[in-house]
């Protein structure tokens, strides 16, 4: 997940602005757009897409390179990527909003809500799956690539359902995609309808996200980017199959760097929900032993000694790359989707960081 770089670009975020000469949002943008288009020569990506948002605007949106290679399909600001993981940000949302609603209990045992889970040897909660917690382990070799065509969340358990926990729950963070695959069982029994359609009803649309779907390859939907991944010698190809069914909320859905940002800035600047609830979202949980986890629910987390606070999440899948930046306090909302597995999207996403950076301080 390119960890490096994105502590890079939390310490540029969170931090005072030590280099460089403030911008005007024009040379930032012109600056930027260098960096992106060197960053798809050196990286063999065939296409990005870039948002950038300033408090209450969409500053800056524009596509690069290629959705279709084969057939020269340019990227725009409307093509659909897969966000991979942030799919799980996402998903906290509807999280929230039921616990808002009174209709989620976070700290009830899971089975509350999806009685056919197995029980464990200890209770596993919705608070701790969000937020990495609950023992469940993360995908194995095995798991990441998907032939079956689930019928429902809760036919998706099957993947998991049975394996054991590594520790007891509470006690470790260990990243979990399968944990937010049961989070959408939760999320139906809690909401008596099924997880798409409680996304789309409940926090797409509300938001304004009209093109954010799942990404269904059965479905035909118009502007989807094609997949790429490099082989061992360098060379483009197309990325494997993968039937997405399995992973819907830990992340199988399909947006643009524009919704992406326009969700980040809704759900922060409380357009969903309530201050208390993003409380819950954005603020790291800890061990049973008092150890930080730098995870919220559904959110990385960073605070830097003035307080002042970054969110973010990181997404990768077969043929995608992408990355979502929240600096809260500078009102700072950047968003990049690649084509390519593995592309290090975090190298744009640092460079547009320090720019943008330098036009908040000015404006």
């Amino acid at each position: 997940m390119h960890k490096a770089w994105v502590q890079s670009l939390l310490l540029i975020l969170v931090g005072s602005v030590a280099c460089g000469e403030a911008q005007t949002l024009d040379e930032a943008v012109r600056d930027s757009r260098v960096e992106i288009e060197q960053f798809l020569v050196e990286s063999s990506t065939p296409g990005l897409s870039i948002a950038v948002q300033l408090r209450d605007h969409v500053v800056w949106a524009e596509g690069f390179g290629l959705a279709n290679v084969e057939f020269g399909v340019p990227v725009t600001t409307e093509t659909l990527f897969r966000v991979g993981s942030i799919s799980k940000a996402l998903t906290s949302a509807a999280v929230g909003l039921l616990h808002e609603r009174g209709e989620l209990d976070l700290d009830a045992p899971v089975q509350t809500y999806v009685p056919s889970f197995p029980e464990k040897k200890y209770p596993i909660t919705t608070r701790q799956l969000g937020g990495h917690l609950s023992g469940l382990p993360h995908y194995g070799p095995e798991d990441f690539q998907n032939f079956v065509p689930y019928s429902s969340v809760v036919a998706a358990l099957d993947k998991f359902k049975n394996r054991q926990l590594l520790f007891r729950p509470g006690d470790q963070y260990l990243y979990s995609s399968f944990g937010f695959n049961l989070i959408s069982a939760v999320i139906e029994g809690a909401a008596g309808e099924s997880f798409l359609l409680f996304m789309h009803d409940e926090i797409f649309d509300p938001l304004g996200m009209e093109h954010t779907v799942a990404d269904d390859y059965r479905a035909v939907i118009p502007n989807r980017t094609s997949f790429y991944e490099l082989n061992a010698s360098g060379q483009l190809g197309n990325a494997p199959f993968t039937d997405n069914s399995d992973v819907w909320a830990a992340g199988g859905f399909l947006s643009t760097p524009t919704e992406l940002v326009t969700f980040a800035h809704g759900l922060t600047t409380g357009d969903l929900l309530s201050p208390e609830t993003l409380q819950v979202l954005f603020k790291s949980m800890t061990t049973s032993a008092g150890e930080q986890t730098g995870y919220g629910l559904g959110w990385r987390v960073r605070e830097n000694a003035d307080g002042q606070v970054t969110i973010s999440h990181v997404g990768g899948h077969f043929g995608a790359s992408a990355e979502l930046v929240v600096s809260t306090s500078q009102g700072l909302i950047i968003a990049v989707t690649a084509n390519m597995s593995g592309a290090n999207v975090a190298v744009v996403l640092n460079e547009v960081g320090k720019r943008f950076s330098t036009v908040v301080e000015r404006r």
